[in-house]
């Protein structure tokens, strides 16, 4: 018997939590099954050194070193508002807001110019958001340039943030962990159908009474309610799909959630030292890292 870690606890949501209504199981369900059941030669399809070649890239020059990203023709909003940012000198003097070990590495919010230490960063943007454009073959492996976004309660839609980025700094994955994955993403399924809303009423009711014994009751139930989503997204994980992220690194739990729109062609060295720079709560790194100027390299 396992204790639940219902809906908020899911356990990507300490980055950009994906918990928003969708009409029907099927359609959350279909969502993740049709990520991960297209794993096939997707690593080296992203990472193609003579595709990569032919692709816009962007200089990231930062105070801990430079960054070198490619800009994927598969989502050109993304694509055409990073290069028009770009331009304008948008991400001159901004930070890397936030940082979490063997995760991510994000920034391009405009309020972390000039900011004072302890300042609480993330909320800024040009005010407009971007159309997602999830793509079934741009996964988030490690050194993938993807879009914040606001969480699905306020964000249905899933649209991506104006400016704000963030780099893939995910470790290589353990076999437990596609279990895991799939256990947490069965139930996201149920708890986002409006049909179980019942079951959220009843594990926030237990919480709030501290009713332990409750809730091992209705983590039951659950589990044995998704039990068959579990498995359909278990039998869906490819083998080339979990080999990309065993062997290369990645945070798996973001395909399907995020729109990727790039990938880090150089500067892993500057990557793992804006990662392992330590940080305050919040995520926030203790020493500033900043982003002096970004230029297009071959527009």
């Amino acid at each position: 018997m396992k204790k639940l870690p219902f809906y908020n606890g899911l356990f990507i949501a300490l980055f950009l939590c994906s918990c928003g209504g969708e009409s029907k199981n099927t359609t959350k369900e279909e969502q993740n099954l049709s990520v991960i059941e297209t794993g096939v030669n997707t690593y080296a399809a992203m990472t193609d050194s003579l595709r990569l070649d032919s692709l816009t890239k962007v200089k990231i020059e930062t105070n801990v070193g430079e960054l070198v990203v490619a800009l994927f023709d598969e989502t050109p909003l993304h694509k055409e508002n990073f290069l028009k940012l770009t331009r304008s000198n948008f991400y001159n003097n901004t930070l890397f807001h936030r940082v979490i070990k063997q995760f991510m590495a994000q920034g391009g919010d405009p309020n972390s110019k000039n900011a004072k230490p302890g300042q609480a960063l993330g909320e800024g943007g040009p005010g407009y958001t971007i159309p997602k454009e999830f793509n079934n073959e741009l996964y988030h492996i490690k050194g993938a340039l993807a879009a914040a976004r606001r969480s699905d309660q306020i964000n249905p839609l899933k649209e991506s943030s104006g400016s704000q980025f963030y780099i893939v700094t995910g470790s290589k994955i353990q076999n437990d962990f596609w279990k895991n994955m799939a256990m947490q993403n069965s139930y996201e399924v149920f708890f986002t159908n409006p049909k179980n809303n019942e079951y959220n009423l009843r594990a926030e009711t237990y919480r709030q009474n501290q009713d332990q014994a409750g809730l091992q009751v209705l983590a039951d139930e659950v589990e044995s309610l998704t039990a068959s989503i579990k498995d359909s997204l278990m039998n869906a994980m490819t083998p080339e799909y979990k080999n990309m992220y065993t062997t290369h690194g990645g945070t798996p739990a973001l395909d399907g959630k995020y729109t990727v729109f790039g990938y880090l062609v150089s500067g892993y060295e500057t990557l793992a030292a804006i990662e392992n720079n330590p940080t305050a709560p919040g995520d926030r790194p203790i020493e500033d890292i900043k982003i002096i100027k970004c230029s297009i390299l071959n527009d």
